[in-house]
């Protein structure tokens, strides 16, 4: 009989086209994986893989077996989903996901007033721009600024994102966009999308002259006289050595959401963090929506 093990071996295999890279994600080593595969198709009588010069490709068998595997551990990760989805306490871990621009200005108060108010939930917190997948338990809970956030998940737009432009000290403030055409100007790389678009259709690639790929490293560059810059306005309002120049008119900003995996809001630690957490940043609302009188908040 095939077990669950026989179907995850294959499917790490199929994932990650190498012994080595099955042997790494299983925990063991390679040798092992080779011996399980082998002894594997021996009981079913038939190759699972074909090794080319892409490393393991699949044979029909092991496509149709690959492809049992992956609704396998779909079932077994809904199943996971539903079952912490009923827990009664707030214990136990949670997985967050957010990025480090909102982690380190917006949130770690939050989370460290978070863990003393719920000493027995665990946080496990992932840093990065990557969307993590909630649906496959990569995380439990997402807080993200996006404007379209993605249509399986469920939550609470907390705020909105304003941003401006800054420069470095002794700049001063202007009136029009114009009033800057003559200096260099620092922008987003992969991220950000709708400065990288404003940048290009109100101030011109041209004159972009510094790309960054993180929007701390935007603000360092821009504080250390490389250029000005857009920021949003919670991270430019914090800098003192950092001049708000120019406000863009007419701004449809993105929001700042906490999202779940709807199997996931009836969890008691779940809903505890995303109540806790609104509430604390509604009260943060203001710097996130560029109101001045937050500046040193």
């Amino acid at each position: 009989m095939l077990a669950w093990d026989d179907f995850r071996l294959v499917k790490a295999i199929s994932e990650r086209r190498s012994l080595a890279g099955a042997a790494e994600f299983l925990g063991v080593n390679a040798s092992t994986v080779f011996r399980r595969l082998g002894a594997l198709e021996d009981r079913l009588g038939a190759r699972l893989f074909e090794r080319g010069r892409a490393g393991y490709g699949l044979t029909p068998a092991g496509e149709e077996m690959a492809g049992i595997a992956a609704r396998m551990a779909d079932d077994i990760i809904a199943f996971e989903r539903r079952v912490s989805g009923q827990d009664l306490a707030p214990t136990g871990e949670l997985r967050v996901t957010t990025n480090d621009t909102l982690l380190i200005h917006a949130l770690t108060d939050v989370l460290a007033g978070f863990r003393k108010a719920y000493p027995e939930i665990t946080l496990d917190i992932v840093v990065g721009n990557a969307v993590l997948n909630l649906s496959k338990r990569d995380a439990d809970i997402a807080l993200r600024v996006t404007a379209s956030p993605p249509e399986t998940l469920v939550g609470r737009r907390l705020a909105g994102v304003f941003w401006a432009v800054y420069g470095p000290s002794p700049l001063k403030p202007v009136s029009t966009i114009e009033e800057l055409d003559d200096l260099p100007w620092i922008g987003p790389g992969d991220i950000l999308a709708p400065l990288q678009r404003w940048l290009r259709d109100v101030v011109g690639e041209h004159k972009v002259v510094y790309r960054l790929s993180t929007v701390l490293g935007m603000a360092e560059a821009i504080g250390a006289g490389v250029g000005v810059g857009p920021l949003p306005c919670f991270i430019g309002n914090r800098f003192p050595n950092l001049v708000r120049l120019y406000d863009p008119p007419g701004q449809q900003p993105p929001g700042l959401w906490i999202l779940t995996h709807p199997d996931l809001r009836s969890s008691a630690r779940v809903r505890a963090f995303m109540d806790y957490v609104a509430v604390e940043l509604a009260k943060r609302r203001p710097c996130f929506e560029g109101v001045k009188e937050c500046e040193a908040a």
